[in-house]
């Protein structure tokens, strides 16, 4: 490993300004935007070197706890505890010859003591605290850093100098209250995801310095939005504020202590230089820092001898991956109630071992999700909640357990598309050229605008543009593609099958980036055309009508020629060449000769730096006219033709950021030429819809993957409206938009929630017979009620305040009056929030319940048979259910408490041993087990029974997966990337779990009928990897 000895920890604290505030966090490309602060360039910021590990070579700044400590084995921190408690001065007594000038900082630490400290404690132990925060003098380390250093030695003896002040120290943390379950944050200026992979357990050994204001670590004074960073979060269990004892005393320091043990929970790398890391703070298995004294709680106090830390991080943006949860029930339920088993039971629903899942990518960190007839009462679509961008997406059922997304992941940096019907089945086919791995992808079309998987063929190198025709007159379609890195053109011939089994290479000129097809010499055989950015020229190479071709000659243009076409400008019935260069801002028209030579060029001024052009009659008169896409002044210049060769002046249209590729086909169907173009700079394609005169509407825009480039046009579904492709350079993949022939397309929906959604159920909430959706927003403590149109489309969100950090939602009938109502968990207050439902889907807050500390999950049944709906939560932090009876008018009694496996995430209710009373059923992410609690129709539950599931469970449901009548359950594990099923033997008890390999962090799981065949389905949601994953029941 590599020696991090010279490497420090720098952290540093706004002390005088206000907090700064982060305004706006664009994942795209990792940029801040702060709004509202003080210049970060300030030097009156001081400056507090615990909060920012990094590599700078000032003694002072040196922390290494994360980057030193990384690996270390140490035995636990114990002994001290066995020091007497002196005064300040005394405890530190052993140090003075260590650290300079101690004394006087001892003295500046009391006298900036007040005689009553905060807390309840001793002059002594806040000053204690107080002397730990405050700064060394050049050159010298400070206390903090000597004594942190001192923790991280295998040899414990060079800790005995430290051991009174030690005990003085943490007998006054711990007397700090201990922070309910939060995320901190922490930052290193430096990629340390490779030490941190997925599922390690880690543990901090020298005290951490945190803040819960993740703004601070991303003003440019600390780790800013540059270089190498590392962000990490951190739910911890027992961290302390010491904001009140500080030196800092404007900033809400947070210390977590010795010995702080954690798990890593999820990794992203959003670009190339930010590593986000997400640490659970857990329980160790043997004590790592003893208590400072007799009864001490070193750790929030649990029905368990152990305790359990966790670390921090601080991720830009990833306030988002932290503390995930999901609980779908109410969707998950009513697909079980309206499902009829056939009579056949099968051992493995989904093989064993499990089939590999058809894999739906997603987006930004989705949590949560629910399944139901969004569209119609056929097909179950999906809702999904995209946390980092704040919104619910829906994925539309094709039927047949496939679902619409239209973004399909092809070669890297995919620059060009094209379309054609390669397999001769009359649907139209994708071809993309990869820049960055010298591929070409063809994607073959489905009947319903959806398409396969691609097959990748191998070309030059940097691939850029191609053109597809008949080039040795087979009948079958052929591709030549463009290789800017090796100054070559490949041809592929295609065998009508889809497939393109033999390539051959010709020369062209320097730095080709776009080629044409055409007969130039009119002798029936197709010709090339290739222009050369570096040689100012083009290429033109003649076809035998074999497939074969020669090079001609070369015709020199303007300066970097990026793209050509071929028509006929003049109508002479001979092809003429078109050219737009890049360098001199211009398009060269070369009129051909029909012998495949070409007269001298004329130039006609376009707009700045233009990339690609097209030909078409724009104003109906007949005549050809030229648009070009202007990349510098974000423009596209028309220029009408006048069929002699020449053009008029350009007329110029404002056309997004960096418009790259521009197309003309009628989407609106009104008979009039429409323009469409990539706009790279804001990831969206731009419409203006034509007037038939050569002038064009407003431009509406469409959201498509990061940096598109290359756009295409065709009837991709078959519905005789035109849809678009376009190619996202920055994502590598393409994005299709399937068109309404109104001149609008129909995209991924995506709809606007609060802060940090969490949890999404759905049902019919104003009676309209359309699907409505309810979403938690952890981060704004709401939330949100979406109203269905009953066309997959939506209404605003209202939005509804409830609890703090609201992480689970269900939706019932509480008061009788036959309108849904909502119960939500709080899972910052330990509460659960009642919204009584109104007849047009509106609601009412009613009251708060208490129940235990971090309520992650919440059902609702009728546990005492008394025909009224009561509640059960699980509670995080205490390893517990709370059981509330109902009274059946939306109020609710006192919780009764029952104990499960450690740190309960998700709950849900059956009856697992057809004795006609509900059972519950819970998903424990500390100890790895699943608790099965039967019900004795009283209200009343027996001891927990538990099952061994995979790592860090997280979610699960109970449905009937192989046809025996008998309930099973499904478990997703988000710590090993899997799926556990348990199959049920109808007493209770289940067997030994199959687990299914899933995408990265699994969070959610989901069932339905997918496919129509009476077998219900699985659906797990990834987090990490952004997708979902499908798993078909094969029970035959």
């Amino acid at each position: 490993m590599e020696n991090h000895d010279t490497e420090r920890l720098v952290e540093r604290r706004n002390g005088q300004s206000r907090p700064v505030e982060l305004a706006t966090i664009e994942l795209s490309d990792v940029k801040i935007i702060v709004e509202n602060v003080d210049d970060p360039s300030d030097n009156s910021l001081e400056k507090n070197h615990r909060l920012v590990e990094t590599k700078s070579g000032d003694p002072i700044s040196m922390t290494t706890n994360i980057i030193n400590g990384l690996k270390l084995e140490l035995s636990p921190v114990v002994g001290y505890a066995a020091e007497p408690l002196l005064p300040l001065s005394k405890a530190c007594a052993p140090l003075d010859s260590i650290v300079y000038n101690l004394s006087n900082h001892i003295k500046v630490a009391l006298d900036q003591t007040p005689e009553e400290p905060p807390n309840g404690l001793t002059i002594d132990e806040s000053a204690a605290i107080r002397l730990y925060t405050m700064e060394g003098e050049m050159p010298y380390p400070s206390l903090y850093w000597m004594l942190n250093q001192a923790l991280m030695e295998n040899n414990r003896e060079k800790l005995r100098p430290y051991l009174k002040y030690l005990k003085l120290l943490l007998t006054a943390l711990v007397k700090l209250p201990c922070n309910p379950q939060r995320t901190v944050w922490r930052g290193v200026t430096k990629n340390l995801s490779a030490d941190y992979p997925v599922g390690t357990k880690v543990t901090w050994w020298a005290f951490s310095s945190c803040t819960n204001e993740m703004s601070v670590l991303t003003n440019d004074i600390y780790l800013g939005s540059n270089g190498k960073r590392t962000l990490f979060s951190v739910e911890a269990i027992n961290s302390r504020s010491i904001t009140a004892h500080s030196s800092f005393p404007n900033e809400d320091e947070i210390i977590l202590l010795p010995g702080t043990h954690m798990v890593v929970q999820s990794q992203l790398s959003p670009a190339i230089d930010l590593h986000i890391i997400h640490l659970k703070q857990i329980l160790p298995d043997t004590v790592l820092l003893e208590p400072p004294f007799k009864d001490a709680h070193v750790y929030p106090i649990v029905k368990r001898e152990w305790y359990r830390k966790k670390r921090f991080a601080i991720p830009i943006f990833l306030a988002v991956i932290v503390t995930i949860m999901v609980v779908i029930l109410g969707s998950v339920l009513g697909t079980r109630s309206n499902f009829k088993p056939t009579a056949y039971v099968c051992d493995a629903p989904f093989n064993v071992p499990f089939a590999t899942p058809d894999t739906y990518k997603i987006g930004q960190s989705p949590v949560s999700a629910t399944l139901d007839h969004f569209m119609d009462g056929q097909n179950l679509d999906m809702m999904i909640v995209q946390q980092q961008a704040n919104d619910v997406t829906m994925l539309v059922s094709n039927g047949g357990g496939t679902f619409h997304i239209p973004i399909y992941p092809v070669g890297r940096s995919p620059y060009y598309v094209i379309t054609a019907d390669f397999n001769r089945d009359k649907i139209l086919d994708l071809a993309v050229t990869n820049s960055g791995d010298g591929t070409v992808s063809v994607l073959l079309g489905n009947t319903n605008g959806t398409f396969q998987s691609q097959k990748n063929y191998r070309v030059g190198s940097l691939p850029m543009s191609m053109v597809s025709a008949d080039f040795d007159n087979d009948t079958k379609l052929d591709l030549a593609v463009i290789n800017s890195g090796d100054n070559t053109v490949s041809v592929l011939l295609g065998n009508g099958y889809g497939t393109f089994p033999i390539q051959t290479k010709y020369p062209v000129g320097r730095l080709p980036y776009s080629v044409i097809s055409g007969d130039f010499n009119n002798d029936k055989k197709l010709d090339l055309a290739v222009a050369n950015s570096a040689d100012g020229t083009v290429s033109v190479l003649l076809g035998n009508g074999y497939g074969s071709f020669e090079m001609k000659g070369n015709y020199t243009v303007g300066r970097n020629p990026y793209s050509v076409i071929s028509n006929d400008f003049n109508n002479d019935r001979k092809l003429d060449l078109a050219v737009v260069n890049f360098g001199d801002n211009t398009v060269s028209i070369l009129l051909g000769n029909g012998d495949s030579t070409f007269q001298t060029q004329i130039n006609y001024t376009v707009g700045s730096l233009p990339q690609s052009l097209i030909s078409t009659d724009f104003n109906n008169d007949t005549k050809l006219d030229l648009a070009v896409a202007n990349s510098g002044d974000n423009t596209v210049s028309v220029l009408l033709g006048n069929a002699d060769g020449t053009f008029q002046k350009q007329d110029i249209y404002t056309f997004g950021i960096y418009p790259y590729s521009v197309i003309a086909a009628d989407f609106n169907d009104d008979n009039k030429l429409d323009l469409a173009a990539a706009s790279f700079g804001d990831n969206t394609i731009i419409l203006l819809l034509g007037n038939g005169n050569g002038t064009f509407q407003k431009q509406s825009r469409y959201t498509v993957g990061k940096s598109p480039y290359s756009v295409i046009s065709g009837d991709f579904n078959n519905d005789k409206k035109l849809d678009v492709a376009v190619t996202n350079s920055g994502e590598d993949t393409v994005s299709v938009l399937l068109g309404n022939g109104h001149g609008s397309f129909e995209t991924q929906k995506h709809y606007s929630v609060g802060n940090l959604p969490q949890s999404v159920i759905s049902a019919d909430f104003n009676n309209d017979n359309s699907i409505d959706v309810v979403v938690t927003n952890y981060g704004d403590n709401t939330v949100s009620i979406l109203l269905g149109n009953g066309n997959r489309t939506f209404h605003a969100q209202n939005i509804y305040k409830v609890g703090t950090s609201p992480y689970a939602v269900v939706s019932r009938d509480f008061n009788r009056d036959s309108i849904l109502d909502l119960a939500v968990t709080n899972s910052g207050d330990g509460t659960v929030s009642i919204l009584l439902g109104n007849e047009n889907g509106t609601f009412q807050i009613l009251n708060n319940y208490t129940v235990g500390r971090s309520p992650y999950s919440i059902v609702a049944g009728d546990f005492n048979h008394d025909g009224k709906l009561d509640l059960a939560a699980a509670n995080y932090q205490d390893n517990a259910v709370s059981v509330l009876l109902g009274y059946a008018n939306g109020t609710f009694g006192l919780p009764t408490n029952y104990t499960v496996g450690s740190l309960p995430y998700s709950i849900i209710t059956a009856d697992f041993n057809n004795d006609n009373r509900l059972d519950l059923a819970v998903a424990n992410y500390g100890d790895n087990t699943v608790s099965v609690l039967l019900g004795n129709g009283d209200g009343i539950f027996q001891a927990q029974h538990n099952y061994t599931v995979g790592s860090l469970p997280q979610s699960l449901i109970s449905v009937d997966f192989n046809n025996d009548t008998k309930l099973d359950l499904a478990v997703a594990n988000s710590g090993d990337n899997t799926v556990s099923v348990l199959l049920g033997n109808a007493d209770g008890t289940f067997q030994a779990q199959v687990k299914g390999t899933t995408g990265t962090a699994p969070i959610c799981v989901l069932s339905g009928d997918l496919n129509g065949d009476q077998k219900l389905d699985l659906i797990v949601v990834n987090v990490v990897s952004a997708d979902v994953s499908i798993f078909l029941n094969r029970c035959k």
